[in-house]
């Protein structure tokens, strides 16, 4: 191989890879960036967990879509803006994970997923 083939061969990897960084849509987000982002804004904060979780505690204005019937959660996403950030959490980092992918798929541009999730929220 050349040395400009070779060369033409590292700039395309390389921007290959930047182009896959930049649709990244999915981010981890701590404790700290929801108290700074979400809390008493307006902001599309959904709790994924069980009505009956939900009930027993939630952050903030957050609305309830249970992640585990998946068709309805589908249905009831369709209700926020995708183009607009949406928060998700539940009740340690599993089933928010799913839901982010699946918003993900449903086209939503910017999902942060609180990774540690309610028992996070809730300790000190």
């Amino acid at each position: 191989m050349n040395t400009s083939k070779l060369t033409f061969f590292i700039l395309s990897m390389f921007l290959f890879a930047c182009q896959t960084n930049k649709g990244q849509t999915i981010k981890i987000v701590n404790k700290e960036a929801i108290k700074a982002d979400v809390i008493g804004k307006q902001t599309q904060l959904i709790d994924v967990r069980t009505a009956e979780e939900y009930e027993s505690g939630h952050i903030d204005n957050a609305v309830n879509y249970n992640i585990i019937n998946r068709d309805t959660f589908l249905i009831q996403v369709q209700k926020l803006d995708k183009n607009q950030p949406v928060y998700l959490y539940c009740k340690m980092g599993g089933r928010s994970n799913r839901a982010a992918n699946l918003l993900k798929e449903q086209g939503f541009k910017k999902i942060y997923d609180y990774s540690g999730g309610y028992n996070d929220w809730v300790t000190e």
